[in-house]
């Protein structure tokens, strides 16, 4: 009776648990891109209010890669001195100063609060991953899922609503921006419980042998790496041109941004269920090859047919964007045998990935510069999306970071 009675009990603490590391999964990822994408839609009232010119207005938005390509290597070396629990925590914490200091009447402010809310972004980033793959071991695939939605859903939530929340809040940018701060709040609330729990201390994240592991030696893992820049450096082309060349087409300003949106939904279901397939393949080279071909389908009736199959090319992007990063996040728990492995991996892969991103939308508006049509910017990413098949293809293989 004794024992029934204490199994009883377990098992409602191994539910609560699940249930609490599920819930801090998802509020974390949704404070992951939120923060940003509210930016873009409120960025000339910011450069109004504040002064700022154009290239300072640039910077602003510049500043999250900037501090991703420098910060997510050290990251996963901090991963091996401290829990991911407790730098998730961490991370929570910056977002709250950084989210605070960006609204206050001040371009240091602002800029320095931008920089905070990037490093607080990045190490969430890095190390969730990492926990996904250490809490739910069996279940990575739909957990990646989880987390992907969690993160772009909000994502399109804060882009598309972030000016009306300044209505609604009657201050503007300030209540655009500064909204974001309740829901982190939020999550750091959640995230005490993982704090709490007890640390597993023969492997506190990871085993010795595997934290010696030299991930750059790793064919693997470089190619994980190039396929996260390659994947990032397209989104952002995207993201950052695709209203301006829909508005040059002809296009109305609210149609053009309306395309974005559904680029931006057809991300969502993708982003859930790609993973669940892909966890249960014996490897993924398939859908590395699909999502080159949606990408390359894209263009071509980008660049041929202008706006007649606009709606169709937006949700190709939307597609393969969404099935290439929840890839990436998959590639993270997958080709690795421990969490610290995933780490460092991630780290690694974020690192360069958004180093190699921040040359994509300056190229792109170079090539647009130099001949005055679309057609050899649209061709660049056209052959990003071929070596982003060649690196994907490799990055596949059912191998690990740990077999060099």
């Amino acid at each position: 009776m004794q024992n029934e009675t204490n199994n009883t009990a377990q098992n409602k603490s191994n539910y609560i648990g699940i249930t609490l590391s599920v819930l801090g999964i998802i509020l974390v990822a949704s404070n992951l891109r939120s923060p940003l994408t509210a930016v873009g839609p409120v960025l000339d009232e910011i450069a109004s209010q504040l002064h700022l010119t154009k290239t300072e207005a640039g910077f602003l938005t510049a500043i999250p890669l900037f501090v991703f390509a420098a910060f997510s290597v050290l990251i996963g070396k901090f991963s091996i001195k401290y829990r991911i629990e407790k730098l998730v925590f961490i991370s929570l914490i910056l977002l709250i100063i950084g989210l605070y200091l960006r609204i206050n009447d001040s371009i240091f402010s602002l800029f320095f609060g931008s920089a905070l809310v990037g490093i607080g972004i990045c190490i969430g980033n890095v190390v969730m991953p990492a926990f996904i793959k250490k809490e739910f071991p069996k279940k990575v695939g739909m957990m990646t899922g989880v987390y992907s939605v969690g993160m772009n859903l909000t994502a399109a939530f804060a882009a598309g609503f972030s000016i009306k929340i300044g209505q609604w809040t009657t201050i503007g940018w300030k209540g655009s921006l500064g909204i974001w701060i309740i829901p982190v709040f939020i999550t750091l609330l959640v995230w005490i419980f993982q704090l709490l729990k007890k640390v597993n201390i023969v492997s506190k994240n990871t085993s010795s042998n595997t934290s010696e592991v030299n991930i750059y030696k790793s064919k693997i893992a470089w190619s994980i790496s190039f396929f996260m820049g390659l994947q990032s450096l397209i989104y952002y082309c995207i993201i950052a041109w695709l209203p301006i060349i829909l508005i040059s087409y002809g296009m109305k300003k609210e149609d053009a941004g309306w395309i974005l949106s559904y680029l931006q939904f057809a991300m969502l279901p993708i982003t859930f269920v790609g993973p669940i397939i892909a966890s249960r393949m014996k490897n993924q080279k398939i859908l590395i090859y699909f999502i080159s071909l949606c990408f390359i389908i894209a263009f071509l009736l980008l660049n041929f047919y202008n706006i007649k199959f606009v709606v169709l090319a937006a949700i190709l992007l939307g597609i393969a964007n969404g099935l290439a990063f929840s890839l990436v996040m998959l590639f993270f728990s997958m080709r690795t045998k421990s969490p610290i492995s995933a780490v460092k991996l991630s780290g690694m892969s974020q690192s360069i990935g958004y180093l190699l991103a921040g040359f994509g939308p300056p190229i792109f508006g170079k090539l647009f510069e130099l001949t005055n049509q679309w057609a050899y910017s649209f061709y660049f990413l056209l052959f990003i999306s071929v070596i982003l098949c060649f690196s994907g293809v490799y990055a596949a293989q059912n191998k690990t970071v740990e077999e060099l």
